[in-house]
């Protein structure tokens, strides 16, 4: 199973990065995981909320097959355990899903074509984090979540 992350807008801050690149280079020896980038939108400034929302469901819908499940990383999503959420990963695993998509919104959230095509939504929290951030949060939780599955002593049961 292949896992991919799309994000709307590239990570800024190099403390981010850097954490983001730890992660992805321990997932390397458990799965394919890459993130995709979805660039801003030019002119951004002249658009409406709604049509902000509506480009950018364009553009992350555009990174999705029929066959791929689609989860959206929501504040009104359901609210995974560490653990919980590597039993789901295995459950996936185990189905034989070929590719499990993972998006980060942009600062407005889903169009709504995007929520219509997610299979779920999941929630890292109940606090608010800010879209940079939730990726490095998120490959530690993938990171996390194999390391379970393996047994490996990385979480701490």
């Amino acid at each position: 199973m292949d896992i991919k992350l799309i994000v709307v807008g590239k990570t800024e801050e190099n403390y981010l990065k850097e954490g983001i690149d730890i992660y992805l280079k321990r997932l390397k020896h458990y799965v394919n995981f890459d993130i995709y980038t979805i660039p801003e939108l030019k002119n951004a400034k002249n658009l409406s909320i709604l049509q902000i929302m509506q480009k950018e469901g364009e553009l992350i819908l555009k990174q999705v097959a029929t066959s791929d499940r689609l989860i959206l990383l929501d504040e009104n999503g359901k609210i995974e355990s560490s653990v919980s959420f590597s039993v789901f990963l295995e459950k996936m695993m185990l189905q034989g899903l070929k590719n499990l998509i993972f998006v980060i919104g942009g600062a407005y959230g889903f169009s709504e074509d995007v929520y219509k095509r997610s299979n779920e939504k999941i929630s890292l929290s109940k606090m608010t984090f800010s879209h940079q951030m939730v990726r490095l949060i998120f490959a530690e939780q993938l990171y996390r979540a194999y390391t379970i599955l393996k047994g490996e002593p990385y979480h701490h049961i």
